[in-house]
């Protein structure tokens, strides 16, 4: 069975996103709950396993929409496969029936007041994102039939059938989505006031459901690329400049650059960089990108990465798409030579007392990332990273170490300034006070609201 559908249930089942933090945060006084599997994988939860479900009949009517008994049973059913304890005591789950038909109200009545703002969901916004969720959970199956006998078993007739409980799915969850969005936009949802206690309160109820914080680090960085000779240089330039020619005299821009480009995220499909907005290159590429019309090809221009020719295919008010021919001049092993050579004595003039931002100026590469401010779990840097920081603490200049531009096939040259060095270690409430703050402000203000609801549609709970 395919880890994505382990624990299907049936297909009138609510299910929805985990919106925790740390641990579920009651967003609308239960838990939300989409069953995940750990490789993150949305699944349908499973209702109680094997249980014999009695007739339907009402717990709740909401404006004239009926929530049946049976919809609390699968909701709770999805609370146990998400891994959520279920009470066995008679006590411990007539409360937690209650809790759960409390949510399954509450959404009732943000679709109907979504509906009431004449608020709408098509399915163009959402048959996307649905259909990638199916394409992924179909390919956890070995094959086709695996597929369809998981989806039989879990009350679904046909893949088109369990795409179409998706689109619904995903529908209402946009449509509340869309109610939030324009309840604070008309700045109907206002901030609730939240105390240290409440915070520290919600932190002590989920701590045990806490990970260790994984080992972090903050750093500045300069990063010194091998520079080609005037030689080399003038070759590429000279290049450019008679593709250029050949593109004035009628040459197929999109053949050109699938002949001739140097660049490997774009050569393929002819050159085209899709759309983009200002500030989305680097300076020099970015003032002529914008500054072409549809149809205008650029002069040849320089950046760190070499020569460009510029085509521009379309505009609109925000972005522009285009395409460009990029040619790099040759890097020797002479030239990485020198520029290991200009590491080491960046790294030396630094530890010495010199002005990182005077040194930044002088020798890194604009193509990189300057600094890491906030703090990165080390596990997830490049593997180079993770050795040359192994054994360092704050403050430390690090040695220069390399790791191969791909694009060229030559080695850029990396010295790090560790500013933060965390091992991995237990959270604290001052790890994510302000995150829990928010959460519990944005669970008032919706708490508030959806009470003001409760006034205005009718709603009625059965014994």
């Amino acid at each position: 069975m395919g880890p994505a559908l382990r624990s299907m249930g049936r297909k009138r089942m609510y299910m929805y996103r985990l919106t925790c933090i740390v641990a579920p945060l009651l967003l609308l006084g239960a838990a939300p709950v989409l069953a995940q599997d750990s490789d993150g994988t949305r699944a349908l939860a499973s209702s109680p396993a094997d249980t014999v479900v009695p007739i339907d009949g009402i717990a709740a009517v909401v404006g004239d929409q009926a929530v049946l008994r049976t919809q609390v049973e699968e909701q709770i059913g999805a609370l146990a496969a998400s891994g959520q304890k279920v009470p066995t005591d008679s006590a411990g789950r007539a409360a937690l029936e209650k809790q759960v038909l409390g949510t399954i109200i509450d959404e009732e009545l943000l679709l109907h007041e979504a509906k009431a703002q004449k608020i709408e969901v098509s399915e163009t916004e959402i048959s996307g994102e649905v259909d990638q969720q199916l394409t992924k959970i179909r390919g956890t199956f070995a094959n086709d039939n695996e597929f369809r006998e998981q989806l039989r078993s879990a009350g679904f007739g046909t893949p088109d059938e369990y795409r179409r409980w998706l689109l619904d799915q995903a529908r209402r969850q946009q449509l509340q989505q869309k109610l939030f969005q324009k309840l604070r936009q008309e700045q109907k949802l206002t901030a609730a006031s939240v105390s240290e206690a409440e915070v520290d309160s919600f932190f002590q109820a989920s701590k045990d459901q806490m990970r260790r914080l994984p080992a972090t680090v903050t750093y500045r960085q300069i990063v010194v690329t091998p520079i080609a000779s005037a030689r080399a240089d003038s070759a590429a330039l000279a290049k450019a400049e008679s593709l250029l020619v050949q593109i004035h005299n009628g040459a197929d821009f999109a053949q050109l650059a699938k002949r001739e480009s140097m660049d490997p995220g774009s050569k393929d499909v002819g050159g085209d960089l899709g759309w983009h907005r200002r500030g989305e290159f680097v300076p020099v590429f970015d003032r002529v990108y914008f500054a072409l019309r549809p149809g205008q090809v650029s002069p040849v221009i320089r950046t760190t990465f070499g020569y460009h020719i510029i085509k521009i295919d379309r505009a609109q008010p925000s972005e522009v798409k285009g395409r460009h021919i990029l040619i790099r001049p040759e890097i020797d092993s002479v030239q990485v030579a020198k520029a290991h050579a200009r590491a080491d004595s960046v790294a030396a003039s630094w530890r010495a007392g010199a002005n990182y931002d005077s040194l930044v100026v002088k020798y890194h590469d604009p193509a990189e990332e300057k600094m890491m401010p906030e703090p990165f779990p080390q596990s997830e840097l490049p593997q180079e990273y993770q050795t040359a920081i192994r054994g360092h603490k704050a403050g430390d200049i690090l040695d220069p170490f390399s790791i191969i531009d791909k694009s060229r096939g030559v080695p850029k040259f990396f010295i790090l300034q560790l500013t933060s060095v965390e091992d991995a270690r237990e959270p604290t409430v001052a790890d994510f006070r302000q995150q829990i703050r928010d959460q519990l402000s944005q669970q008032k203000a919706i708490r508030r609201y959806l009470n003001g609801l409760r006034k205005q549609i009718f709603v009625s709970v059965r014994d």
